[in-house]
């Protein structure tokens, strides 16, 4: 196996890393006695991101705005198509188009070229920094939290709670 296939394999486990820690995430917002306003829109942000860079990737506008207000049928949703078009894209996603710069504009208007690997590696990284925050706001209002620690995916296994 070749470096590159390495990273790319890699990158697409990354990615099923952030769809499970959304979904215990999720799961975690659906259980609280009253979802705090705060948590649930740092948890659509982190969908809300993913979907930003993944219209970038595709080349289309995005479907929400970076900061949106959802409700948690809506965030459900949203993970969905999501999930759905991040699946769809790293499955056609070859190793010689890892470092294919991807031309966008970001929100204070600069302009950027960006290879698609350091696109995918920031949308895991991005989302794990917030879904810590979410946990924070689940904690400090008495709520359970959602462990979403890399090494809980990948052994299968619960992490602790407390």
């Amino acid at each position: 196996m070749s470096s590159e296939s390495a990273a790319l394999d890699q990158l697409r486990r990354l990615w099923r890393h952030s769809v499970w820690a959304d979904a215990e995430l999720l799961d975690a917002l659906r259980q609280s006695s009253v979802p705090s306003v705060v948590a649930l829109r740092e948890y659509a942000h982190v969908l809300a991101a993913e979907e930003l860079w993944l219209a970038r990737l595709e080349g289309r506008s995005p479907r929400v705005e970076v900061w949106p207000t959802l409700a948690l049928n809506e965030a459900a949703a949203l993970s969905d198509q999501v999930r759905d078009g991040f699946d769809r894209y790293l499955s056609q996603l070859n190793d010689a188009q890892l470092n294919t710069p991807v031309g966008y504009v970001n929100s204070a208007g600069q302009a950027f070229m960006t290879p698609i690997a350091d696109i995918v590696l920031h949308v895991a990284l991005h989302g794990q920094y917030h879904r810590g925050k979410v946990n924070l706001l689940l904690r400090q209002a008495g709520e359970p939290i959602a462990p979403t620690d890399y090494i809980a995916f990948v052994r299968g296994v619960p992490a602790a709670r407390s």
